[in-house]
């Protein structure tokens, strides 16, 4: 008996240790997030446990990421499809079941901190396998920053792809980069951070990379080409009536029910009937080491056919920049441009005959001012209901910027009231100066004497990816405030506006014919002095807008950054509407006020 309960005791002590000492049950990404991932209520609509059935082409995409055989996987989508959940399950799986060391990549370290704080962060504290694994960064041993977290077996950084200090970091085995197509062509001089980053993973035999995007323009899309040279997958659905295997398409949509057509029968099915059916992955070529996936919302449970018809016809109408954001991010797919470049002799062409100072639709008035070392050019536009725009004058004042008559000439000039035909007053809202070349001190003087006119200095940066409009700061010895400028993003929302064809449409761009208003043929050759051309750079496309020779480009700068002096305004273009068609104003200082209290 003694020796019986000898030998049950030894066996529940091996039973124990064999527990303690086999390996974790095999699981996938999606396995492990269907057991331990819980949804955070501050980052998720459906908090409480992860459902990969929820949204079930999750599933080929999480658990694309654990096979062996895959190096890369690219997932070029629309938005509302989950891409982030994605990301933080991988994330999940590797902190908990298979550590390793982790890099998360996003467009700029201000998005890298926000992503921790806002959607790594709660993961952590919700999901009972991670919560102690990674410890609070205001933990006193925890050695834990916001961008930098170790767990036992491993550590995840979060960086930045225009900040080259955070992308050299220590050998790296999962890599996730973040909307690719918004980094920079290069992080400083360090060159394309995808490549820099992809670098830290040479040494691991089963190193990751998680390429996750929306796409933006056609032949400068990173995720486009990463997705061109992977298994090119799409996610189809069976048809209710003959069970073909198709992906959904926008071109099968009919707008009047909300149903897709068949591609292979022709019969038209609702949003309910198509999503019934079992899903699956269908490739288009065959690359085992590199697997990539292309979804659109029609496949998203969180989005409505209907109100994708919706906001579809809303883009439609709000013009070309809205379509291109509807096309990237409701479709997933690059937006091609129609035309290379804009023709002079069209615009000039379309000039009309102003019956006053700024014609009815104007509301609210911008200026630009570009410095040169002669002279000062000068913009004034109107803008009215959907950034329909008006060229009021372009005006240049000769002078040498380093003497102060030209600036007191500047003064009263953008102190002048125009006229409405009605007597209807208006004044400048806003004005952006360049202080990037010629003068800077003098613009910085000038503007800093101004700001309660919103005269603004601003300064120009080129690159992809960088806002029209960025944070503003002071200048060190003046203490002015200085804008910098998207100039690109800036010139695509120019040209954008200059394409629209219909008078009415929003951002349709009108010019005067009248004497005196500065619009001549000169103007629209230097209007469209720039072209956008896809150049390679180390085999990176870049865009970049090149100007034609011998022509000069003052006119394409001051229209941009007259824009990007509306944009600081920010104005509700209806209540301007309400107060100036109520408001017959001539003083100047009470229009300003008038002004200031509808934006």
């Amino acid at each position: 008996m003694k020796m019986q309960k000898i030998a049950n005791s030894t066996m529940r002590l091996f039973t124990t240790i064999a527990k303690r000492m086999a390996p974790p049950p095999k699981l996938t990404v999606s396995q492990w997030a269907d057991r331990f991932r819980k949804l955070s209520s501050e980052a998720s609509a459906e908090p409480g446990q992860w459902r990969t059935d929820r949204a079930p082409y999750q599933r080929g995409i999480l658990d694309a990421v654990c096979d062996n055989n895959v190096e890369t996987v690219v997932v070029m989508s629309s938005a509302q499809v989950g891409k982030t959940e994605l990301l933080l399950n991988t994330i999940g799986f590797f902190i908990d079941y298979d550590p390793a060391p982790i890099m998360l990549v996003q467009p700029t370290l201000e998005m890298a901190q926000a992503f921790s704080k806002d959607r790594l962060a709660p993961m952590l504290r919700d999901s009972p396998a991670l919560r102690g694994k990674v410890k609070d960064v205001k933990s006193r041993d925890s050695g834990n920053t916001m961008l930098h977290k170790t767990f036992p077996g491993g550590h995840i950084t979060m960086a930045g792809a225009n900040s080259p200090a955070s992308l050299a970091s220590r050998p790296i085995r999962v890599v996730l980069c973040d909307e690719v197509d918004r980094y920079p062509a290069s992080a400083g001089t360090e060159g394309d951070p995808v490549l820099l980053v992809s670098k830290r993973t040479t040494t691991f035999w089963n190193r990751k990379r998680i390429l996750v995007s929306t796409p933006t323009i056609k032949g400068a899309s990173r995720i486009e080409t990463a997705y061109n040279d992977s298994s090119m997958e799409q996610w189809c659905l069976p048809c209710p009536n003959c069970g073909e295997y198709q992906p959904l398409t926008w071109g099968q949509i009919r707008f009047e029910d909300a149903t897709h057509r068949c591609n292979f029968c022709g019969f038209h099915h609702s949003e309910t009937e198509w999503k019934v059916g079992k899903g699956k992955w269908k490739p288009q070529k065959e690359n085992a080491k590199v697997r990539g996936f292309h979804l659109n919302e029609l496949a998203s449970p969180w989005k409505r056919w209907k109100t994708i018809i919706e906001e579809f016809l809303e883009a439609k109408a709000g013009g070309v920049e809205q379509l291109q954001v509807w096309v990237n991010t409701s479709l997933g797919e690059t937006w091609e441009e129609e035309g290379e470049q804009i023709e002079e002799d069209v615009l000039v062409k379309r000039r009309e005959t102003y019956d006053a100072d700024i014609p009815d639709g104007v509301l609210l008035l911008t200026a630009a001012v570009d410095v040169q070392n002669d002279r000062l050019e000068v913009e004034v536009v109107g803008w009215g209901i959907g950034k329909e725009s008006w060229g009021i004058q372009y005006y240049q004042l000769i002078g040498d910027p380093s003497q102060p008559s030209v600036w007191k000439d500047l003064d009263e000039y953008l102190l002048r009231v125009w006229k409405r035909k009605d007597g209807y007053g208006m004044t400048v809202a806003c004005t952006c100066i360049d202080s990037g070349g010629h003068h800077t001190t003098e613009v910085y003087r000038f503007c800093k004497a101004r700001e309660q006119r919103r005269i603004f200095a601003i300064k120009g940066k080129g690159g992809d990816g960088i806002p029209l409009i960025g944070r503003m700061s002071r200048t060190p010895r003046e203490k002015c405030a200085l804008f910098i400028l998207g100039v690109d993003a800036g010139k695509e929302t120019v040209m954008s506006r200059l394409k629209q064809e219909f008078e009415g449409q929003p951002g349709y761009c009108h010019f005067p014919r009248n004497e005196g208003k500065g619009y001549d043929e000169e103007y629209f050759r230097g209007l469209t002095s720039e072209k956008r051309k896809i150049r390679f750079h180390k085999g990176v496309p870049r865009v970049e807008w090149v100007k034609r020779s011998g022509v000069r480009n003052e006119p394409l700068d001051l229209r941009n950054y007259a824009t990007a002096a509306l944009e600081i305004v920010n104005p509700d273009f209806d209540r301007l509407a309400e107060v100036g068609f109520t408001n017959k104003i001539s003083n100047p200082r009470k229009q300003r006020r008038v002004l200031s209290k509808g934006l």
